[in-house]
């Protein structure tokens, strides 16, 4: 009879289901496991914190669109991961997370590490999965990987005890399941009723988002511009699924953003919102023209009409919707006459150069300390090339960067989305390395945020990682800062500004590359001389404290202070 534990089923089911790598913390609970994945084709990525790897599964997740996988132990290794987990879950990112427990016997004895895990967890993910029989084990992780990505992808839990996984168990009576992911929805008579909408429109807009890049619908979503002549903004994964130099596409639809965002939804009489949400990016829907009516298509019905009245809800995977409404229109092209949106079409480009004319004194700023906007110019000029990957992270300096990065290409720009973790930075781009080992990373953190996983350097130094980090350090937490300025008429000391730290030196030290900039005629030459250094790099970039941005300003609105 041939028997096998627990621990070496969940690997080699974890094998069987071609993971390039586990982002992972190591702890007992998980050691089982981790002895049998030691010499295989899954590559162990041990991070500094459980924070740092469950990012790291979540960034792997969204530029891959297929689940991110991290593992943690029991208790405290547990609780460390969920903030990585909510920001899946509000990012609508597959991703599995793989949690160790105290084992059954052991339980409400006051054993380390004994908690109830699975409660905590439940609100923050899909589904939860707790194993209590060795020969489920493959069974449990082919459903916790089918649940990930099944209609609207998100995190999935799965709990083993540690007793469940050092049990032996005859391999005969174990089954093996294995089904494919059922095809997604598509609302072929909705199709209909939306291309009748867009050709009685007069002003119409289109909002592509992180439904358009999970459905892998960015040639459909091209041709669908081009066939109709459509104006198309982007926004969070959904950026550079059309690329912000096609001349049917407006870049990000935040109406932050300088440009014609702004202008398009006081006028426009549709909108067309592809695979996003109407948060508090778009006031919740109240950004837009109050008399437009809305198109709004998800893959996930619950999500329809939130925030705003929705005149034509459709429940479909956007890739063979779109596909759908191109072969409508090709078949028909009566349906939507060509030219039809010309006039209004240039009437957006007028208002996107009037837009941007305020922000160019600000994105040439000379003065120093440096401009944050000037930073993110310098950062968009040098990360030209196609290929090239930037990660934003911390309050002010994520805006800054949203409001200035040029999308050519999609999947390779990440940032924090509507959950708004700080930290997410330098495991985000760490996991952008590791995905694209070829092309150039850059990070651009504030030093509020670089502080929350900062052992992440002495992990890209040890792993050979070599990315730039350009920290915008204007000496604190500043998007706090300026929202009580505006809000209580002074920023509390305590918890807005840290001072100046030599970030660059406490990187030097750990092995890696670090220079400080002043000046912002120096910032390219940095740039370049931190990728030619081949080492992780720190950039410390002493910014203008004083400088309020849109973020800042919004934050000092919605109530979170009293005077």
């Amino acid at each position: 009879m041939e028997t096998k534990t627990g621990g070496q089923l969940a690997a080699e089911a974890l094998v069987e289901k071609g993971i390039d790598y586990i982002f992972t913390l190591s702890g007992g609970h998980i050691t089982p496991i981790y002895q049998y994945l030691e010499n295989s084709s899954v590559t162990l990525y041990d991070t500094r914190h459980e924070q740092a790897a469950v990012f790291m599964a979540e960034a792997w997740g969204k530029m891959t669109r297929k689940p991110g996988v991290a593992m943690v132990t029991a208790g405290p290794g547990f609780t460390n991961a969920l903030t990585g987990v909510a920001s899946a879950y509000f990012s609508n990112t597959p991703l599995v997370i793989i949690a160790g427990c105290v084992g059954l016997d052991h339980k409400e004895k006051l054993d380390l590490q004994d908690m109830s895990q699975e409660p905590v967890i439940a609100p923050m993910v899909k589904k939860t999965f707790v194993c209590l029989k060795t020969q489920r084990i493959p069974e449990f992780i082919e459903m916790a990987f089918r649940t990930a990505i099944a209609g609207r992808p998100g995190p999935v839990y799965l709990e083993i005890p540690v007793d469940i996984l050092n049990a032996s168990v005859d391999v005969g009576t174990l089954k093996q399941l294995s089904t494919p992911v059922p095809g997604k929805p598509t609302d072929l008579e909705g199709a209909d009723k939306m291309l009748k909408m867009i050709n009685a429109a007069e002003n119409p807009v289109v909002i592509a988002g992180t439904g358009v890049w999970q459905a892998e619908a960015e040639d459909e979503l091209i041709k669908f511009a081009e066939i109709t002549g459509l104006p198309v903004f982007t926004s969070l994964s959904g950026r550079g699924t059309i690329s912000d130099t096609h001349p049917q596409c407006f870049e990000s639809s935040l109406a932050i953003r300088p440009g014609g965002a702004f202008a398009a939804y006081l006028e426009t009489d549709l909108v067309v919102v592809l695979g996003t949400r109407f948060s508090l990016y778009y006031m919740f829907g109240d950004v837009f023209n109050p008399e437009a009516k809305v198109v709004q298509v998800d893959i996930h019905a619950e999500e329809l009409g939130r925030n705003r009245s929705v005149a034509l809800p459709i429940v479909s995977d956007l890739k063979p919707f779109l596909a759908t409404c191109n072969q409508k229109l090709k078949d028909d092209n009566a349906l939507i006459p060509e030219g039809k949106f010309s006039e209004w079409i240039e009437k957006l480009k007028t208002a996107e150069a009037d837009g941007k004319t305020p922000a160019k004194e600000t994105w040439n700023s000379d003065n120093t300390p440096i401009h944050p906007m000037r930073l993110a110019k310098e950062i968009n000029e040098f990360m030209n090339q196609d290929d090239d990957f930037v990660v934003a992270d911390g309050g002010d300096t994520t805006t800054w960067m949203g409001m200035t990065r040029t999308m050519k290409k999609p999947g390779h720009y990440l940032d924090y989305g509507v959950f708004g973790a700080l930290g997410v930075g330098l495991p985000y781009a760490s996991a952008a390395k590791l995905c694209y080992p070829d092309k150039r990373v850059l990070l651009i953190t504030g030093d509020g945020a670089v502080g929350f996983n900062f052992m992440e350097f002495e992990n890209m130094v040890r792993k050979k990682l070599p990315i730039v980090v350009v920290i915008a350090n204007d000496q604190g937490w500043g998007m706090i800062r300026h929202s009580q300025q505006i809000r209580i008429g002074h920023a509390i000391e305590a918890g807005t500004w840290i001072g100046k730290v030599n970030y660059h030196k406490t990187v030097e030290a750990l092995g890696g590359f670090g220079i400080q900039v002043e000046n912002p005629e120096d910032i390219q030459p940095a740039i370049e001389k931190a990728f030619a250094s081949g080492k992780p790099a720190c950039i410390n970039v002493m910014t203008d404290t004083t400088t309020v941005s849109p973020g800042s300003m919004a934050l000092a609105n919605i109530g979170a202070y009293k005077a």
